[in-house]
């Protein structure tokens, strides 16, 4: 029995292993091949026991204490002469540290300085698994931090900390080059951050701690300066693996910008100005705001969306109520209000390819360089016809960037740039009036204060309003009445909040309320910019009413609605914008404004009727109930309905020659695309996509105007009943179409021959059927006993087929094959990664030979005929639609 008991061997989890592996580990003296692997598993096996005893068996950490194991791990340490021994050795304390949950046990493993000899510890970290796993480390120790194990990890004289080595040593590794990495050290920084320990927060914002907040700055402007070479090349060359690079690159951008946002969520004292004066520092004021700029020059580059980008973001993400406000005041300033005043602060120059190179210092004294985003591009000058109010500098005179404010460059861009400055540009704005921390009156000042904001702010703006309201009106015989109401008569808060008709005299521009200056907040910024940033110039908009910037915030995007050389994507988010500012007193929206649109409206329905005799006249009505349908969500909705990200990613790539459609007075720009073949139905389906979604928004927009509530549907007349004797009616259809292998009769039937294969040639029975709004061509075979019907084998669509007889043969008619459905339509044509499948996009072609000439042309008539009939009944029900004064009165 006791041989037995001796060789028996032990429980895997239990004490006994426990202490049998301890008893080992402080065997060994020196490690070499031999006993390595020993060790390492030794390592392994403690950590696992060790992890187990915490949730099972407390007496495995006393234990573990008792025996000083951790004092044993340091002492393995310094013997190991390979790295595996430091990488297990790692990897075993952090599953400890992660695993554990008794406090008691927690504490233990933090109260002496071991854990503190390991993070300082001179590990090779050249090998890229020992760093990762030296990281991995670092944050399992910073996810045990509170204000009480805290403590424990750091040095003290008096009540200041004088020494943190996590914090120290995982900042090292702040901008290491590898993403993973960086991620690690920004959730450790969190972590201490988090905790709320008044010492260690002074720690981390004095010097030179401090520094590591201007160097994430720092460390981000490269990343932007980097983003903008990809940007360039991206828009150049569009192709898969630069946008998958370019997607890469937005993402590390936001994430930093989320760090930034969760840092100073954590309330420490110092952090939000620390990071608010080294964005505005080191990023915004010397990069990105000089980066938009209006130059004449031939190339267009990417900095100006790049900036634009970057300002949206920032604004969107890092919540910091200084910066925001800062921002939107810069833009008031003209351009040169930045360059003047750092320009000289950094060793600029031009490089080849376009762009600004700033050279610094770096940490080490040595002199690097990196590229700077530097902004040409290639606007015209505000033309005079752009301007509709006496009050507007967006005019010819003032075309000079550097007389214009930052303001007014944004809003040249809508009117003159091309579709990414004009998508860029909007989300900017756009971005501005959704961001909370804003005073009103600088989103006021700015001209994009909306309307309900608005009412609120002259509502509630005296600060004792009157107990009573005195309301003078004149009686049916013209003799003055007096009407005293209380301040919270439901009456009189309808219209001062513009919930009634009195909204129209409050906003006049005969109000008396004040409006005709901008708040006492942004009074304060010149001084401030002056002595803080050191930006000496005075704004360019100083003294002016914001009741002019709003008139040139409509001016521009009344101007933008009549371009039409911009994708409908972006007019819907112009489209946006506008209806957050609605509505307007008469001084501000004026009769030209609405003559402006109304004549692009009516351009827009001439070319839309265009479309009623073109190639997809059966889809015209779907196309446009489906687009109604989301221009008002997209209208009526909180918030815009996409990110930044956009301006890189746009659906439509709009700057080609290709793809032009003519309509009354100019042109419509069509994305082309690589897998369309040139002048396919394809092409035109997007043609036809394109105008219905612009028709549809500018139709909204009417209706805004008018004030009026948008319908659910588009005011478009029902179906009508069918002609007697047609051939619908004839060939025994019901309203589902002709179906493969379903009867038809075969009344007004001609005899042809066609071969879909070589050598192969079939009879059928061919028939042109249209049916309200739809039409097919049919091919027939004929019942053998039943001589007047047939038996359907083949259909196409009628609309698109362009029928053409055979200059050489008179008794062929060709017919183009279109497709039976639009892509966009229908997901299941599309591939997985939203790239259309080539085959749905290729037309077809039938040439049906007949008999002799006369029945060739009578297949042909009835073809005409039957479209005539498709295209008149679909150009019927659009016609409430089409007047513009009879679908509003709808």
């Amino acid at each position: 029995m006791m041989w037995y008991s001796f060789w028996r061997s032990r429980d895997r989890f239990s004490l006994d292993q426990l202490r049998y592996l301890t008893d080992q580990l402080t065997k060994v003296q020196t490690i070499n091949d031999v006993n390595k692997d020993f060790v390492i598993e030794a390592l392994r096996s403690i950590a696992e026991l060790i992890t187990y005893g915490d949730q099972h068996d407390p007496t495995f950490f006393e234990f573990f204490m008792e025996k000083q194991v951790m004092g044993e791990f340091v002492r393995i340490l310094k013997l190991g002469r390979t790295v595996s021994i430091p990488l297990q050795l790692l990897q075993t304390v952090s599953i400890m540290v992660q695993n554990l949950r008794s406090e008691h046990a927690i504490y233990y493993m933090f109260s002496n300085e071991h854990i503190n000899y390991l993070i300082t510890y001179a590990f090779d970290f050249r090998n890229e698994e020992l760093l990762s796993y030296y990281i991995s480390f670092l944050r399992a120790i910073s996810g045990k931090l509170n204000k009480s194990t805290i403590s424990l990890l750091v040095k003290t004289q008096g009540d200041e900390v004088v020494s943190f080595p996590l914090y120290v040593e995982a900042i090292r590794f702040a901008f290491h080059e590898e993403n993973m990495v960086r991620t690690a050290v920004r959730a450790v920084t969190l972590n201490v951050y988090h905790v709320g320990d008044d010492s260690v927060n002074r720690y981390i914002t004095t010097a030179p701690h401090r520094d590591y907040f201007s160097n994430l700055v720092s460390f981000f402007r490269k990343q932007s300066m980097d983003l903008n070479r990809l940007v360039s090349n991206t828009l150049i060359t569009a192709d898969p693996d630069s946008t998958s690079t370019l997607i890469t690159a937005l993402d590390e951008i936001q994430d930093i910008l989320y760090y930034f946002s969760d840092v100073v969520s954590a309330g420490i004292p110092d952090v939000g100005r620390l990071i608010t004066d080294s964005i505005l520092m080191v990023l915004i004021f010397p990069l990105l705001l000089p980066s938009l700029r209006v130059a004449a020059d031939n190339e267009m580059q990417s900095g100006i969306v790049t900036s634009l980008y970057l300002l949206s973001c920032i604004l969107r993400i890092v919540k910091i109520k200084d910066l925001a406000n800062t921002i939107a005041a810069a833009l008031f300033y003209p351009l040169e209000a930045f360059t003047k005043s750092y320009g000289g602060k950094f060793n600029d120059h031009i490089s080849d390819e376009g762009f600004t190179s700033v050279s610094h210092v770096s940490d080490n004294g040595n002199v690097a360089e990196s590229d700077a985003i530097h902004s040409i591009v290639n606007v015209p000058c505000p033309s005079s016809s752009s301007a509709f109010h006496p009050e507007s500098v967006l005019n010819q005179n003032n075309c000079n960037s550097s007389n214009l404010s930052l303001r007014e460059v944004l809003l040249s861009y809508i009117t003159n740039g091309d579709d990414i400055k004009v998508l860029g540009s909007l989300s900017m704005l756009a971005t501005l009036l959704q961001t909370k921390e804003l005073d009103e009156s600088v989103l006021d000042g700015l001209g994009i204060l909306p309307q309900r904001k608005k009412h609120k702010k002259l509502l509630l703006g005296a600060e004792h309003p009157p107990p009573f309201v005195l309301v003078f009106s004149f009686d049916d015989f013209g003799l003055l009445v007096i009407m005293s109401f209380d301040w919270q008569c439901s009456f009189v808060q309808q219209a001062l909040v513009g919930e009634a008709s009195g909204e129209e005299q409050l906003f006049s521009s005969k109000s008396s309320l004040p409006r005709d200056s901008m708040g006492s907040e942004l009074d304060l910024y010149p001084e401030k910019f002056n002595e803080h940033y050191g930006v000496s110039f005075q704004p360019s908009d100083v003294g002016v009413s914001p009741r002019v910037h709003r008139f040139q915030l409509i001016d521009a995007l009344v101007s933008l609605f009549c371009r039409s050389n911009i994708s409908a994507e972006t007019l819907w988010d112009g489209g946006w914008l506008l209806r957050q500012l609605l509505p307007y007193s008469e001084s501000e929206f004026n009769s030209n404004h609405l003559e402006l649109l109304k004549a692009s409206y009516k351009n827009c329905a001439s070319a839309l009727i265009e479309q009623v005799s073109g190639i997809w006249p059966d889809f015209l009505i779907t196309i446009l109930f489906s687009e109604w349908r989301k221009c008002k969500r997209a209208m009526e909705s909180s918030s815009p309905r996409k990110d930044p990200n956009c301006m890189f990613l746009p659906q439509h790539k709009l700057s080609s020659e290709e793809g032009k459609v003519r309509r009354p007075g100019n042109e419509v720009s069509v994305a082309p695309t690589d897998d369309i073949p040139e002048g396919s139905s394809f092409a035109a389906g997007q043609t036809i996509h394109e105008l219905v979604k612009v028709f549809v928004l500018l139709h909204q927009i009417q209706i805004f105007i008018l004030d009026r509530a948008l319908p659910e549907q588009p005011p478009i007349f029902p179906p009508g009943d069918l002609p007697v004797n047609c051939r619908a009616q004839t060939s025994g259809l019901d309203v589902s179409g002709p179906k493969t292998g379903t009867e038809v009769g075969l009344v007004n039937a001609v005899p042809c021959r066609i071969a879909f294969e070589r050598g192969k040639e079939r009879h059928f029975c061919f028939l042109a059927i249209s049916l309200r709004s739809s039409g097919w061509l049919v091919l027939a075979e004929e019942l053998p006993l039943k001589k007047t019907h047939g038996v359907v084998r083949v259909t196409a669509p009628l609309a698109g087929c362009n029928p053409r007889i055979d200059e050489k043969h008179s008794k062929w008619l060709h017919l183009r094959i279109r497709p039976s459905s639009l892509p966009f339509l229908d997901p299941a044509k599309f591939s997985e990664h939203g790239k259309m499948k080539t085959k749905t996009l290729v037309d077809g072609r039938w040439t049906l030979a007949f008999r002799d000439e006369e029945s060739c042309k009578s297949a042909f008539s009835m073809i005409v005929e039957e479209i005539n009939f498709l295209s008149n009944e679909v150009h019927r029900r659009l016609q409430p639609l089409l007047n513009l004064e009879t679908a509003t009165d709808l």
